[in-house]
């Protein structure tokens, strides 16, 4: 009965990748074909060429990955094994199909330079491309965009050593737009920056939530915001300052988290794991994060027992003394960090947990220390949001009478952390419920 189910489900996700299949083709060939010939007829088509991109060579020879892409595509919607998984991609390349030929007909652009004749088969794939694609259509490059959409699928399903090669063959098919002589350098950094904000903005796995903010979440983000208002101005305003635009993105999608979006602007799973989208859009907020747990936790111990084979600590680097681990951050990717098990509850920096979330918590805390010798529950600095969890812990397991002295015994191991009146507070309503 289970083969059947599973049979059954495989066939469903056939048909339903066939229909985005022949939904996808003819609206891409349809839309891309249409706005490439309106903008031959434009006068206001201008190029941006960079000086060293007459130094880039034309290699024939890339063609061929250039030209797989199609295949790729079409294999893409038949390697998904879940329903979401097929209709979040599906809605990735759509929406990137639209998206490029918005962005070509708002900033029409030519492609300038006289591609060199070619002989044979290598020849007769140009006369392919020729025959449908005019020189214009450039930035966002929709081959780079759909490079990466691609990249994110395959790389979900194949194993350490086929991800590599298809790491590399992706590599090659994001170089050959310029190898080609087919898209300049402005086409290919625009089309990876679309790239990254539709897999942000379609997540295959979890979802975006909002939450009703508190006055202390809404004032975290308005400084955030303010940052990244301040950033996103010096980066229209001052010279080459278009760089700025970046860490601005990445504070203001901050400050929507702590406006309601909560953990979901980070892309957190279970495991521990910041998806890449998220890795790549926010890196310049986790970078500044990694570096502040650098420098405060100096003369902070990595962890200290606690009680029963559960210790606090703070976020691992990469050694793990404890067998298992229980990450309670939303800002950090687990990386190299290694662990018997991992498992992820993230909650916000800087923000008290609510008793939905400790209890949450406290319950996968429980279930790892029953069936592992020694747990970690960590956080940025292991100073508050683990401290609190930990001490719920104790109040729930009958290891403290009160939470003055579970805190008092998280103190006596771990005397820097830092729990305010609020944390004090949600702790005794959650010592109340119990």
């Amino acid at each position: 009965m289970a083969e059947s189910a599973l049979m059954q489900n495989k066939v469903g996700l056939w048909k339903q990748g066939l229909c985005w299949l022949v939904l996808l083709g003819p609206l891409f060939f349809l839309s891309y074909g249409q706005v490439n010939q309106f903008t031959s007829t434009r006068h206001d088509v201008r190029s941006m060429v960079l000086g060293w991109e007459h130094a880039i060579p034309f290699m024939p020879w890339t063609i061929v990955p250039y030209w797989s892409i199609d295949l790729l595509y079409g294999i893409s919607l038949f390697i998904c094994t879940s329903k979401q998984e097929l209709t979040r991609h599906g809605c990735r390349l759509l929406a990137a199909s639209l998206i490029a030929c918005v962005g070509f007909l708002l900033f029409p652009l030519k492609f300038t330079f006289v591609r060199p004749e070619t002989q044979g088969m290598l020849g007769w794939l140009f006369q392919q491309l020729e025959q449908f694609d005019l020189p214009y259509n450039q930035a966002p490059s929709l081959h780079i965009i759909l490079t990466w959409l691609l990249w994110l699928r395959f790389r979900q399903h194949l194993g350490k050593d086929l991800r590599l090669i298809f790491a590399a063959w992706f590599l090659l098919i994001a170089i050959s737009v310029l190898t080609t002589w087919q898209h300049h350098f402005i086409d290919v950094v625009s089309g990876f920056v679309v790239g990254v904000v539709i897999s942000y903005a379609i997540p295959v796995e979890g979802h975006w939530r909002w939450k009703r903010p508190s006055a202390h979440t809404m004032r975290l983000a308005a400084k955030y915001c303010a940052g990244g208002i301040v950033l996103l101005l010096a980066g229209v305003w001052i010279p080459h300052g278009f760089i700025l635009l970046w860490p601005a993105v990445a504070l203001l999608m901050v400050a929507a988290g702590y406006a309601g979006l909560g953990v979901s602007v980070f892309q957190k799973n279970n495991l521990g794991e910041l998806s890449l989208s998220a890795r790549w859009l926010l890196f310049p907020y986790l970078a500044g994060a990694g570096l502040s747990k650098k420098w405060f936790s100096r003369r902070i111990s990595l962890s200290n027992a606690i009680y029963d084979g559960v210790a606090l600590g703070r976020f691992p680097d990469i050694t793990v003394a404890q067998a298992a681990v229980l990450d309670l951050t939303s800002e950090f990717h687990k990386g190299r960090s290694k662990a018997e098990h991992w498992e992820a509850y993230p909650l916000m920096d800087l923000v008290v947990p609510d008793v939905r979330d400790i209890r949450q918590a406290v319950m996968r805390l429980s279930q790892l220390q029953q069936g592992h010798e020694s747990v970690l529950v960590c956080c940025a600095l292991g100073l508050s949001r683990s401290a609190t969890v930990v001490a719920a812990w104790l109040l729930s397991e009958g290891h403290a009478g009160s939470v003055s002295q579970a805190v008092a015994l998280i103190k006596s191991r771990r005397p820097q952390i830092m729990l305010t009146p609020a944390h004090l507070q949600v702790l005794e309503t959650f010592s109340t419920e119990l």
